[in-house]
């Protein structure tokens, strides 16, 4: 039996789940938080006993070797070589790597080449793979990307109506993101709704602590929100989504603050945190008294709507829409306010059914227009791709 780590880093952490296949059933999960800090935690969790460790982990190297010694200790991997390989998920390919790749050397430098295009993600996820190699080098290190997903978008989607010359040189055009997520999210959706994907037109809208809404259209990625980087598109938890760069330059010039402060800032200081002066979490804004805690809930679901609106435009209908990620999975409020939004799509919510969580429809069974809940699952879909690559 096969077994494989999917593993999803982060600049500060990495979450993991151990599969073993054909039978694709978890045998272990868990996460190495707050690297590099002082209050670092190892975290394993084994059918339903979970293990935690509070412990310095200096950095992504001493995180690896944490986990595999903690593989060994609770006898999950006996033999290293019962590894097929290790997955990782990369947020941005660029034109590059439009496929899952095996990594080598010379892939390896192309990843790091391309750590501008998501500073956020691909440099730590680069760091990650770079320390998986160096503590298991003889295991296969699998690069699966979110932008590989979004590789069927035509030109009208993914130019910018910028000079040409600006794509032709350096590539600058929109990428996507969340594209590993959607893959999982959208066969599922029509499965339920007892479609072929092939011929189906659905709205995947991912919302979490990064957000994105995708159209879906006949089994491929049509159009998304998430641009060049995953900046840009709707209301995230720290994330501006769509912002005027001449508003950019307005607030530098009265600010002093430099092209990169300013880059953070609508990176880290923006979206429901910069609205509410919070929290960038939603569980946060629901607890708050404060009005514009309120607000950032109203914004994000505006801003969401606003693409799914657009989207069902762009491909002349929607079959179903779906709701998945962390705020789509858990946040009824959200999903209420979008979906109340949307009835002159033809869609019949059902509160009461959209009160609780978990896979189901939240829409009537008379419903033109479907609404679902779909849990994603971007971990198999990462340890499927790493089975693919060294059958």
């Amino acid at each position: 039996m096969k077994k494989v780590l999917a593993i999803n880093s982060g600049s500060s952490s990495f979450k993991y789940k151990l599969f073993t296949f054909p039978n694709e059933k978890v045998v272990a999960s868990g996460m190495a938080d707050r690297v590099g800090m002082a209050n670092a935690v190892f975290k394993i969790k084994l059918n339903s006993k979970e293990y935690i460790k509070n412990t310095p982990i200096p950095n992504q190297e001493a995180a690896v070797s944490l986990l595999i010694e903690s593989l060994k200790k609770f006898n999950v991997v006996k033999d290293l070589k019962e590894l097929s390989g290790v997955g990782h998920r990369v947020v941005n390919g660029g034109e590059v790597f439009k496929h899952s790749v095996v990594i080598n050397q010379a892939n390896l430098k192309q990843l790091i080449k391309l750590g501008n295009l998501a500073p956020l993600h691909n440099i730590p996820e680069t760091v990650g793979i770079e320390a998986f190699m160096q503590i298991i080098p003889d295991i296969p290190q699998i690069a699966v990307f979110d932008t590989s997903y979004h590789q069927s978008l035509s030109e009208i989607n993914y130019l910018y109506s910028i000079p040409y010359r600006y794509y032709e040189d350096y590539a600058v055009r929109k990428y996507g993101a969340h594209g590993i997520s959607v893959e999982y999210v959208a066969p599922r959706a029509a499965k339920m709704m007892g479609k072929n994907l092939n011929i189906s037109k659905l709205i995947v809208c991912h919302l979490g602590s990064g957000s994105s809404v995708t159209a879906v259209k006949n089994g491929k990625s049509y159009d998304t929100s998430m641009g060049f980087s995953p900046l840009t598109g709707v209301t995230m938890g720290t994330r501006s989504g769509d912002f005027d760069p001449s508003a950019l330059r307005y607030i530098m010039d009265k600010t002093g603050m430099s092209i990169d402060e300013g880059i953070d800032m609508l990176n880290h200081e923006s979206g429901l945190l910069g609205i509410s002066g919070v929290s960038s979490d939603m569980r946060d804004l629901i607890e708050s008294k404060q009005k514009r805690a309120e607000l950032a809930r109203r914004i994000y679901i505006n801003r969401v709507v606003r693409y799914v609106g657009a989207y069902a435009a762009e491909m002349d209908g929607v079959d179903g829409i779906i709701f998945t990620a962390g705020v789509g999975e858990h946040d009824s409020g959200i999903r209420a306010g979008v979906m109340s939004s949307l009835r002159y799509l033809g869609l019949k919510p059902d509160y009461k059914a959209n009160r609780t969580d978990g896979e189901k429809f939240i829409s009537m069974p008379n419903s033109k227009v479907k609404a679902l809940v779909v849990p994603t699952n971007e971990e198999l879909m990462i340890a499927r791709e790493v089975v693919r690559l060294t059958r």
